[in-house]
C-alpha cells in the first residue's frame, strides 16, 4: 500500500484509535491496519457468540422465575415485583417500559428482550444470593450448584460484551480462554445448546487468523510464585484478572528474571481452594482437574491460603516446547518504583533468551 493511502486511512480512522495497534506492530503503520481489521473481525465473531448466551440466558433466568413466582396464575411478571427486584432493578425495568410505551410494545416479550446483559448478570450477585438458593440455580440445570461459579463468569462475559460492542481492541483479549469460558456457560444451561453453538462459532477460525506478532510471552511477579512454579509447574493469581493471548510465561523477582520460560498449557479462572475441591477434581477423568487437585494440595503446604484463584497450568523443564536460558536476566535499576514488572509486562521470547540485562528492554 502506497503511503498516501495509509496516510489517508489514518486519517479517516484516526491515529489515537490505532495507537495501541501501532504499539503492537513496532510502528509497522501497514503491520497495525492488517491488525485493526483482525481486531474488530474478531470482535464480531465474539459478539455473535455472546449474542447467543445473552439470548439463552435471560429466556432461562425468565422461564425459572415465572414458574417459581406463578405468573401464569397471579397475572404480574416476577420483574415487577419487590422482592424479587431491587430498588436500582425496578428503575432499570421502568425506563425500559417507558421507552417501549412510545411505540406500543410495552408488553412481557419486549421488556424482557430490551433488558442489559448487565441486568441478567446482575441477577447472579450477592443481592440475590436468597433467591438462587431458593429457584434461580434452575436456571443452569448442568451447572456446579453455586453462584459463586455462575456470577464472577457473566460479570467477566458482561466486560468482554463491553468491550467488543464499544469497538475496543481485543489485541489484549486471551480469546480461546474467553470462548471456552462462553461455552462452557451455555453447557449450564442445556449442554445442546454448547454443542449447537460450538458448531457454528467463527472464534476460533478468526483468531488463527491472527496477523503474526513477536510479543508472545508475559512477565509476572514473583515473590511467592517461583517457588510455586518449582514445585508444582503451576502459576496462582487473583481470580478475573486480565491476560493477553500469549504462549509463554517467566518469573521476576529477586531483580532477575528467571531463567525458565514455560509454556502456557491450561488455564483455569474461579477455582475455589479447599479440600472439597481437590477432592471433587481428584476425581475427574479430565487430566488438567487432577493436577489442579495436586497444585491445591501443595500450595497448601506451602503456605497458600483458601479463596478463589485462577490457576495456569504451564511446562516443566522435560517437556520439549519448554525453553530455558543458562542464567537470569539481572535488574540493574534500584530504588523506589523501579521494578521491572509490577502486575504483568509483556515481551517476546527472543528477548527472553537474548537480553543481557533488562535494561535492553529500556533501549528497545
Amino acid at each position: 500500500m502506497e503511503a498516501h493511502g495509509v496516510d489517508a486511512i489514518y486519517s479517516a480512522l484516526s491515529e489515537q484509535r490505532l495507537t495501541p495497534y501501532l504499539a503492537q506492530a513496532g510502528n509497522d503503520r501497514v503491520h497495525a491496519l492488517e491488525l485493526y481489521a483482525w481486531s474488530t473481525q474478531m470482535s464480531a465473531a465474539l459478539f455473535e457468540l455472546i449474542s447467543h448466551l445473552e439470548v439463552a440466558l435471560r429466556n432461562a433466568v425468565d422461564r425459572t422465575l415465572s414458574a417459581h413466582f406463578s405468573d401464569d396464575r397471579v397475572g404480574i411478571p416476577w420483574f415487577l415485583r419487590r422482592p424479587p427486584m431491587t430498588a436500582s432493578a425496578s428503575e432499570q425495568i421502568e425506563l425500559i417500559r417507558d421507552r417501549l410505551r412510545g411505540s406500543g410494545r410495552d408488553n412481557r416479550h419486549q421488556i424482557v428482550a430490551n433488558l442489559s446483559f448487565g441486568f441478567w448478570s446482575g441477577m447472579f450477585g450477592k443481592d440475590y444470593d436468597e433467591l438462587w438458593r431458593e429457584c434461580l440455580h434452575k436456571a443452569f440445570p448442568y451447572g456446579d450448584g453455586r453462584r459463586k461459579t455462575i456470577g464472577p463468569a457473566l460479570e467477566a462475559v458482561r466486560k468482554l460484551r463491553n468491550r467488543v460492542a464499544h469497538h475496543d481492541s481485543v489485541l489484549g483479549v486471551d480469546v480461546p480462554f474467553e470462548q471456552a469460558r462462553i461455552l462452557e456457560l451455555s453447557g449450564y444451561i442445556a449442554p445442546e445448546l454448547r454443542q449447537w453453538l460450538s458448531n457454528i462459532d467463527r472464534c476460533t477460525q478468526v483468531y488463527e487468523q491472527r496477523p503474526h506478532s513477536e510479543i508472545d510471552s508475559v512477565v509476572v511477579p514473583a515473590a511467592q510464585a517461583w517457588e510455586l512454579y518449582r514445585n508444582c509447574s503451576a502459576y496462582i493469581c487473583q481470580p478475573g484478572r486480565s491476560f493477553r493471548a500469549v504462549k509463554r510465561m517467566a518469573f521476576y523477582s529477586d531483580q532477575q528474571i528467571h531463567p525458565e520460560f514455560p509454556v502456557i498449557v491450561g488455564r483455569r479462572d474461579n477455582v475455589e481452594w479447599s479440600e472439597t475441591t481437590a477432592k471433587m477434581l481428584e476425581e475427574s477423568e479430565e487430566r488438567d482437574d487432577r493436577k489442579i487437585a495436586r497444585i491445591i494440595r501443595r500450595s497448601k503446604e506451602l503456605g497458600w491460603n483458601g479463596g478463589r484463584y485462577q490457576v495456569f497450568l504451564l511446562t516443566a523443564s522435560d517437556h520439549p516446547d519448554h525453553r530455558s536460558r543458562s542464567t537470569p536476566i539481572p535488574h540493574i535499576r534500584r530504588g523506589r518504583g523501579t521494578a521491572f514488572v509490577r502486575s504483568q509486562r509483556y515481551v517476546s521470547l527472543h528477548s527472553l533468551q537474548t537480553h543481557a540485562t533488562t535494561e535492553d528492554y529500556y533501549g528497545a
